[in-house]
Order: C-alpha cells, then structure tokens, then sequence
C-alpha cells in the first residue's frame, strides 16, 4: 500500500503538497491567480492570432492544459498556456499545410499538433529522458528566440498598419510591407500607436500593473464608441463563445505534422523547464525533469481534445504569477476559472477588440526576446560561443523558424563535439617558497619549474575524441620544456576511456624511446582501478603513480638532488 502511495504522488505531485496546504496561502494565490489572469487572457488571445487561429483557442490552451498541469507539475509557481516561441512555430507549419483548409480544418490541424507533440513529450518523460531539457545551450538559445522575436514583430506589422500581405519569407515580406505602406489605414495606425504607448507607459511607470490588460480594456472601449470598424478598423470579429467542444484532432494529419511536433515538444520543455527553475522560490522543491515532460505530455494531449493549440509554461506569466505572490498551483486553479468567466460571459465584448490591438500586446510582449545584452553578456564571457548564437539567429532568420530549431540543435551539438575534442592542457608550475602548484600565466610570471621537470594538467573525461588533440598539444610543451621527467596530473579527470588508455600507452613508448619518463599523479579512483588493469599500468608500476603533486614533485626533487 505504501508503495503505490508514492508512485502515485510521483505522477500527481498534488496529492504531496494539497493535503499540507495551508489556510493563510489562500490570499496570496488568490492574488496571484487573479493578476497572473489579467496577463494569461490578452496573451494567450494573442499567440492564438500569431499561430493564425482564432482568439478563443488561445483561450482553450488555459483551461484544460492548465488543470491537467495543476495536477501533475512539479513547479509551484509555474503558469501553462502557450508561449510566443509555441505560437510562431505552430504558425509556420499550419502555414504550410493549410492552403484550402477551412478554419475549423486549420483548428483540428493545431490541436493535432498539440496531440502530437503531447505524445511525444509524455513518451520521453516515461523513458527518462528529462535531461533533453539542456540539448540547447544557453547562447544557442538566446539566439534562437532572437531569431523567433525578430520574426513574430515582422508578422505583426501589416495588423498595426492594416495592410494584408502574402507571406513569402522573411526578407521577402519585407519588401511587400514596404510595397504595401501607401494602403496603411490612418485609423488602423492611429490605434496601434495608442496601444503601443499604453504598453509602454505600463512597462516604465507603473511595471506592477497588467499592461497587456488595460490594452484590452482601452481597445475594445474605443471600438464600443467610436465604431472603429466604421473607420476601416479591422475587428476580431465572432468568438466561439462557452466552454470548448470536445473534438477528434485531424488524424491523417499525423505523417505531415510530426516533425514539427518533435521541434514543438523540445522548445516547449525547454522553455518550461527554464521558467520553472528561474523562478522557484528558496525552500521549494526542485523540479523533476521527467515527471514535467509526463505533465507536459498529458497536457498536450487532453488539450487537443479540446481544440487546444499546443501548451507549455511560458516565462513572462510565470514571473507574474511568481512575482504577485503565488505560493503553489491553486493560484493557476483562481486563473482557470477566469478563463471559465471570460469563455462562458464575455466573447460578445471580445468580439468589439481590433485586432491591432492584439497585434500592439504581442508586439510590447515579444520585443523582450530582442535583447542584444544577452550577446553583449555572452560575448564578454566566450566570444566563441557568441558567434553560436548569432548562428542560430540566422538560421531561424534565413531558414524559417522550424528549420531554426534543427539549426540550434545542430550548433548545440557542434559546440559539445568541439569542446570534447578541445579540452583544457596546462603547464602548470609552483608558487615561490609554497606547495601550491597552478598554471602558468603572465599574472604570476614569478612561478617556477624545475629543471628538467615538465608538469601539465588537464580538466575532464579523457576520450577518443580529446586524447589526440591532447597529444599533439604535450608534445608541443616537450619541444618547448626539452624535459627528462613529464608528470602528468589528473586529479580533474573524473574517467578514461578504452581509447585513450591505449593512446596514453602508445604515448609513454614514445617518451621513453625520447629518452623522458611519464609519470602520473592525482588518479581519481575509477581512472586508478582503470590503470592497474591496463598495460599502462604494470609498465609505470607504483614507482611511477603518485597520489598527488607535492608527492612527485618531491620524489623528483629528492632523485636530482
């Protein structure tokens, strides 16, 4: 019974933390339900518009999604909807697909993405697969999403100036808003400068307070009295109003539409994963990789259902729910049921809401992704990894926003290859009158070495792969150093593979027909059991393993004289 007590509240964490719930929380989540609401509404209508579907889907990705996550998620302040990065890549695959579809069609297109991409988040949770949640590097991904902000503004720009375009690339819908500027709507214009300082005067003067909100709000009061759609203002039009229908999402689609939901599934768990972490509170508990891709995945999958496009825990909604005092998920329980609120009574005054409107909050909401600091940070640090990142940028830029995805892993595996087969070899040599041996370096150029005595230091797993370019960058030290005595410290190496024991043996043989002894020092004891059962190892003997520095270098001291 006590076993299947925990592997319950292993896949419903709820069950740990509900029964520990404390009265005094209720407030604080209340508040935080309520204000993070006020930000999930408008955005989560909005990337419904980015992924050109209708309002109310977005509206669709906060309910059940959210429940479901509620009862499965590890996070405590995590929010679950849908994110712009979500949007912009369900976007460019319905884009592909939908020609000649009618809208309920490219609707069950959308949840079938979701369905998918539930699938296949759920299976990898299930197979332990919870550490896919770092294949991107931080500068890769800081590039992507670049790529992703800079591509979601552009599709916006004919909505704030009410123009239509033929979507045809990046640098080709370029040419044709500028081709299309003399047909911008004075009133259309009018309004998306308004929202846009609205936007703005809420993100500088009063930070704290819904911005995205009272965009709504000013919009659809506008529309209600100047009859803007009289004006050439164009409306959001009819919204399916009451809860969501339960529907089969477009089966046959699956052949077309799983690789995209593959790409979908990695960006959503990423930018989960990420956004839980960020903003856990000290004392909470650590999330759980696997178990977040099993909620993830069930989310998905009941949300498709639903008519749902494709759900993940987005970062700018998690900071408000966070940042308004949330102290576990009922807050997210007080956010669905406004959503309820707004399905069930208010799609009449959605429907008054111009679209610029919409278009004004994912832009305000989206310009965040462009933050060249993030570069200026990165390439302050590792110019290398920096150009990375600029790699990825312009994948998604050049290739679309899906290519862009296998681009950034592409890069992310690159940069692993490179670093494996770049590892860190250094001469290192002893502080004057102390024990302390460090590299050498121009801050420290009173550091010696002994004559004769050659001391190099390497950090991390040795393999086939870094072994060759160690070798090739010890013998470049040898040349220099002309030693009679190399020892080679390894108290950074953490293991060694097959290979490279049999290059390190191939390398003494050749030290020693240069007339110079290997020696080893600081063996951690996985690479030590590995050495004494190797040929390595009965050929240095005990005479020729150290446990550590000070120990060989004394020994060496002491046969010199």
């Amino acid at each position: 019974m006590k076993i299947s007590s925990v592997k319950l509240s292993d896949l419903f964490p709820i069950l740990e933390w509900l029964p520990r719930y404390r009265s005094e929380w209720f407030p604080s989540d209340l508040i935080a339900g309520l204000t993070a609401s006020a930000v999930v509404i408008p955005k989560a209508m909005a990337y419904a518009t980015i992924a050109g579907l209708p309002v109310e889907v977005g509206l669709y990705v906060a309910f059940l999604p959210m429940v479901i996550y509620v009862l499965m998620g590890t996070s405590r302040v995590l929010s679950v909807s849908s994110t712009s990065t979500i949007a912009i890549l369900v976007a460019a695959e319905l884009s592909m697909i939908s020609k000649g579809m009618a809208p309920q069609e490219i609707v069950a297109a959308a949840a079938m993405l979701a369905l998918l991409s539930g699938v296949f988040m759920f299976l990898a949770g299930v197979l332990h697969l919870g550490f896919i949640g770092n294949f991107i590097s931080d500068p890769v991904l800081a590039g992507f999403k670049s790529g992703i902000g800079l591509v979601i503004i552009l599709d916006q720009v004919p909505k704030l100036l009410g123009i239509h375009i033929d979507k045809a690339g990046f640098f080709r819908d370029i040419l044709s808003i500028l081709y299309h500027v003399p047909e911008t709507v004075p009133a259309t214009l009018c309004v998306s400068i308004l929202m846009i300082a609205l936007l703005i005067f809420f993100k500088h003067s009063i930070p704290k307070a819904p911005g995205p909100l009272f965009a709504v709000i000013t919009g659809i009061l506008l529309s209600f009295i100047l009859g803007l759609d009289r004006w050439g203002v164009e409306l959001i039009g009819e919204v399916q109003a009451g809860l969501p229908a339960l529907k089969m999402p477009d089966l046959s689609l699956a052949p077309v539409l799983w690789p995209a939901a593959i790409g979908i599934s990695l960006m959503s768990f990423t930018e989960t994963v990420a956004a839980g972490r960020t903003f856990a509170r000290h004392g909470d508990p650590r999330s759980v990789p696997d178990q977040e891709l099993r909620a993830l995945g069930i989310a998905n999958m009941v949300g498709a259902f639903s008519q749902a496009m494709p759900a993940g825990g987005g970062t700018s909604q998690t900071a408000v729910n966070s940042n308004a005092g949330a102290r576990t998920q009922v807050s997210q329980v007080v956010t669905v049921v406004v959503v309820l609120g707004v399905l069930m009574f208010l799609s009449p005054v959605i429907e008054l809401m111009p679209k610029a409107t919409l278009a004004a909050v994912v832009v305000a909401t989206t310009i965040g992704l462009l933050n060249p600091r993030d570069f200026q940070a990165i390439r302050r640090v590792r110019e290398t990894e920096f150009w990375w990142g600029i790699a990825a940028f312009a994948g998604v830029v050049f290739l679309g926003t899906l290519n862009g995805i296998l681009v950034a892993v592409a890069i992310s595996l690159v940069t692993l290859l490179y670093q494996a087969n770049h590892p860190p070899l250094y001469v290192v040599g002893r502080k004057p009158g102390t024990r302390i041996f460090r590299p050498l370096s121009q801050k420290h150029p009173e550091d010696e070495t002994l004559p004769g005595l050659l001391v190099v230091r390497t950090e991390g797993r040795m393999t086939f792969a870094s072994v060759p370019r160690l070798g090739e960058k010890m013998w470049g030290f040898i040349h220099k150093y002309e030693p009679r005595v190399l020892i080679f410290e390894m108290s950074a190496v953490p293991d060694i593979e097959y290979t490279a024991l049999r290059v390190m043996t191939e390398f003494e043989e050749k030290l020693s027909e240069a007339g110079i002894e290997l020696w080893l020092a600081g063996l951690n004891p996985e690479p030590l059991k590995l050495m004494e059962n190797a040929p390595l190892g009965e050929i240095l003997g005990q005479e020729r393993m150290f446990y550590n520095l000070n120990n060989a270098v004394e020994v060496f001291e002491k046969r010199e004289g």
